[in-house]
């Protein structure tokens, strides 16, 4: 299973969509600031992708994301995740990342979805 204090936490799971809530926290600064390291924006992000797909085995091909404004420690995020094209067992899905009212992030990720764990 997920970590989901590092991840987020499903909030909703809609056909095609998907709301995953995230509260940073201080372990996830890079400076004396409380910026949070980027890393964990995209995780969210991610993470609601793969949610939206809702499937068992579902991997990230590409991501295209733009990081639009500074995260803080404390700050609640929402994404927000919807499938937007299907080709086969590809699926392209869009995140936008909201905090409050204010869009943090967004993004286009390019999914597959195989029929066996990439693992095995």
């Amino acid at each position: 299973m997920i970590n989901e204090e590092l991840c987020g936490k499903v909030m909703k799971i809609s056909k095609e969509r998907s709301t995953v809530e995230l509260v940073t926290t201080k372990d996830m600064t890079v400076d004396e600031h409380n910026l949070i390291h980027g890393g964990f924006i995209f995780s969210v992000a991610d993470h609601a992708a793969m949610v939206a797909i809702n499937q068992p085995n579902v991997v990230l091909g590409a991501a295209n994301v733009k990081f639009l404004h500074p995260v803080k420690a404390g700050d609640r995020i929402i994404a927000d995740a919807r499938v937007v094209k299907v080709d086969g067992k590809k699926k392209v899905v869009t995140v936008d990342v909201m905090r409050g009212t204010e869009k943090v992030f967004s993004g286009e990720f390019t999914c597959f979805v195989p029929d066996k764990h990439v693992l095995e």
